[in-house]
């Protein structure tokens, strides 16, 4: 270790910091010396620089590791959060000031180190970690947790509420939110996040007020990704009656009381019928009829998707085969695939499996995915059974268009056929311009991509007319008919035969 500080020293001598002193030097030798000693200083001086490099190894300093700090991140562990919550906690009563405790924890990580490899992982997080602290004030601790979840313990201020750990969790979210680039790509990644302050605690105390944050944080990834949550007296019994909800579904799962609804897909050139969407339903015995926001989360916990995957699949060829039976011709029936389902990858023999077992030819499916799933994943597996889907013959739905930052690369390599254009781009256009704007804009792009569109939620009449006129192919919404059980689609679709051969047909505008 002696040596090692004498070489350095040396090192530190002869390096850099001797520079600052040759302009003087120089001035020094042309004023007293003239030319000549100016040119054997130009000589002598980088001559004795080199030799000594020669025998002096120039070394740097390495860098002061931080005590007891996280490698990947850099940033202090729990114990250090725990121990200055403690201190906070003990300054609040005599400085008269508040201290909290935030959680977040990064979406779909395990998935995410799936697709992209722990290296990858590791990198987000040291990314992550800076951005945390970017966002934080003077006094702010930062620091990891396990796995992909950091927290801050907020330094003692006078004023501390709601309002201010609202705003500092946005904060948060925001410098998350930023794309991060990574082989090339550019990723978008969110986190879900949760925070206490002491005094709603059940304890007062660093442990207390920590479980708090951290039961708000599970309230916030319970309402999907990227939610904010502050705690409060009721999530605990919301966590029991989650747990609950969680058995009750399992059980009408394979009791066959979740099954799919169909909503009509209409040509806005003929008006036919091009399609039915399945849409999962929970016919409850009790409370009737349960849309899917309120279970899917249920079914996603409890590692059912794809066990509602099969579910749905099985009804929807059934539906398509037993219409077919009385004669009425649906060309396909469009069923959404979760990233679980995509990941699989017996996915696409366990489709084909089942279309032979119905005698349907694949074009006959219409495989829907979230625009979410293209646009944070690059997973091998799922890239490659789209891929094989679409060679089978199924079409490809991109749904949710507009909603997840799907780039034009990702919408070619999944071999998308047609996107779904977010509801929230058909809302008003016929009475808002900046709006018909917008919407025209993304016809145009996909006429030009050579993509077929389907609007979402058209709920008007002149909303379907005026899709119609700029190009949009098809249409789905409340106007043309809300989602129903089998049962009722054989009438609907009688009635819609006849009613479009006695009225004139929508067409979009000539030009």
């Amino acid at each position: 270790m002696g040596h090692f500080l004498a070489s350095t020293a040396k090192t530190a001598f002869f390096g850099p910091q001797i520079l600052a002193f040759v302009p003087a030097a120089t001035l020094g030798g042309y004023w007293f010396g003239g030319e000549g000693l100016l040119m054997f200083m130009a000589i002598f001086v980088p001559a004795l620089m080199g030799l000594v490099g020669l025998f002096v190894p120039v070394q740097a300093l390495p860098p002061r590791p931080r005590k007891n700090a996280d490698p990947v991140t850099g940033l202090a562990l729990k114990p250090a959060l725990m121990a200055t919550l403690e201190e906070s906690f003990l300054k609040e009563p005599k400085q008269g000031v508040r201290t909290g405790v935030l959680i977040l924890e990064i979406d779909d990580f395990d998935n995410f180190c799936g697709t992209y490899g722990p290296e990858a992982g590791d990198h987000v997080l040291a990314v992550m970690a800076e951005r945390l602290e970017s966002t934080l004030r003077e006094g702010d601790l930062a620091c990891r947790m396990d796995g992909a979840m950091l927290a801050v313990a907020l330094a003692p201020v006078r004023r501390l509420d709601l309002e201010a750990m609202i705003q500092l969790a946005a904060r948060a979210q925001q410098a998350i939110g930023a794309p991060v680039v990574l082989g090339g790509m550019r990723l978008f990644l969110s986190a879900s996040i949760g925070f206490c302050l002491p005094r709603r605690a059940s304890e007062r105390s660093a442990q207390g007020c920590f479980d708090a944050a951290e039961a708000a944080l599970r309230e916030a990834q319970a309402s999907g990704n990227g939610a904010i949550r502050a705690f409060s007296a009721q999530q605990p019994r919301k966590r029991v009656k989650r747990a609950g909800l969680a058995e009750e579904v399992s059980e009408a799962l394979e009791a066959g009381n979740i099954r799919p609804w169909f909503q009509p897909q209409i040509s806005t050139d003929t008006g036919e019928i091009s399609g039915m969407e399945a849409l999962a339903r929970w016919e409850h015995p009790d409370r009737g009829v349960i849309l899917p926001g309120a279970f899917l989360p249920a079914i996603s916990a409890s590692g059912l998707s794809q066990r509602l995957g099969e579910v749905i699949l099985f009804h929807s060829l059934t539906a398509l085969q037993d219409w077919q039976k009385v004669d009425i011709r649906v060309p396909n029936v469009a069923v959404n695939f979760s990233h679980e389902e995509l990941a699989d990858p017996t996915l696409c023999d366990r489709v084909r499996w089942e279309l032979d077992r119905f005698d349907l030819t694949p074009d006959r499916l219409v495989v829907e995915i979230l625009e979410t799933v293209i646009s944070r994943s690059d997973n091998d597996t799922i890239t490659r059974n789209v891929t094989q889907l679409q060679e089978l013959g199924c079409g490809i739905d991109l749904d949710d268009f507009g909603t997840g930052h799907a780039s034009i690369a990702n919408i070619r390599r999944f071999s998308v056929s047609r996107i779904k254009i977010d509801r929230s781009f058909v809302t008003r256009i016929d009475s808002d311009r900046d709006q018909q704007a917008l919407l025209t804009a993304i016809l145009e792009m996909a006429e030009r991509l050579g993509i077929e569109t389907l609007a979402e939620g058209v709920e008007t009449v002149g909303e379907h007319a005026l899709l119609a006129q700029l190009g949009c192919g098809y249409v789905q919404g409340f106007s043309i008919a809300r989602p129903m059980p089998f049962a009722a689609t054989l009438d609907w679709m009688q009635g819609h035969q006849r009613r479009v051969a006695d009225r004139p047909k929508i067409r979009r505008e000539a030009g």
